[in-house]
């Protein structure tokens, strides 16, 4: 997969920007696949823009990142995990689906370490999320106060196609998991009916059985039928 970035920076207007970027991550494939086009296309979308990066926050502060256009973002990312003290301002985002920071330097725990990186100011989109962690797509810029109104209008806009995308890969995976599940249940229903001489609903009922008495989901109890029964 791949997508046209010259395309993108020689566009007539944001809509069409954003219409090839939408295309682009409707076309990814997986999760992972789908944050690392998403991050080289808001650096070639947003205003200002020279690095991104996609985190996912909890709220002690922590900061995972799964996707960036340089590997000088996981050090960022990294320093400035530690929550509220740091300038990045991360955790207004439980709040508010935009933050802004001017200039990133300004960190007295990590200053010379953010400093070195180059980078200095940050515009924060809050992806999705829920009680514990939220995903965020970070922009960095090379300048102190780079992100206008301007920038943030065009990476909400983007943020918004990037949800969309990421919700409908998990509505895909989580459905492939469903198939998968429906048949290795299926298939260790057959191999107790055959062992234990029992129709369909009474082996149905001894995986049930099974995975309540050892308090184990029935999709593992139905996994480890099909595993035994493969190396026996």
């Amino acid at each position: 997969m791949s997508y046209d970035s010259a395309h993108l920076g020689a566009a007539d207007s944001v809509a069409e920007s954003l219409a090839a970027a939408a295309t682009a991550l409707h076309e990814a494939e997986g999760r992972a696949e789908t944050a690392r086009i998403a991050v080289r296309l808001a650096r070639d979308v947003v205003p200002d823009a020279d690095q991104a990066g996609i985190s996912v926050v909890e709220r002690a502060g922590r900061v995972r990142t799964v996707a960036c256009t340089d590997e000088v973002v996981r050090t960022v990312d990294a320093a400035t995990s530690c929550g509220a003290g740091c300038a990045t301002r991360r955790q207004d985002l439980w709040n508010s689906p935009v933050a802004r920071v001017e200039d990133i330097t300004a960190c007295d725990v990590h200053g010379p370490v953010l400093t070195a990186s180059g980078l200095r100011s940050a515009l924060f989109l809050r992806l999705r999320g829920h009680q514990r962690r939220f995903s965020v797509l970070t922009l960095y810029s090379l300048r102190p106060h780079a992100f206008d109104e301007e920038s943030v209008r065009i990476g909400r806009l983007f943020s918004a196609h990037l949800g969309i995308a990421l919700e409908s890969v998990e509505v895909q995976e989580q459905l492939a998991e469903a198939m998968h599940t429906r048949d290795v249940i299926g298939q260790a229903t057959g191999i107790l009916m055959g062992r234990m001489n029992i129709d369909a609903a009474q082996a149905f009922d001894q995986l049930v059985r099974a995975s309540q008495k050892g308090n184990v989901k029935l999709r593992d109890i139905a996994s480890r039928i099909v595993e035994v029964r493969a190396i026996e």
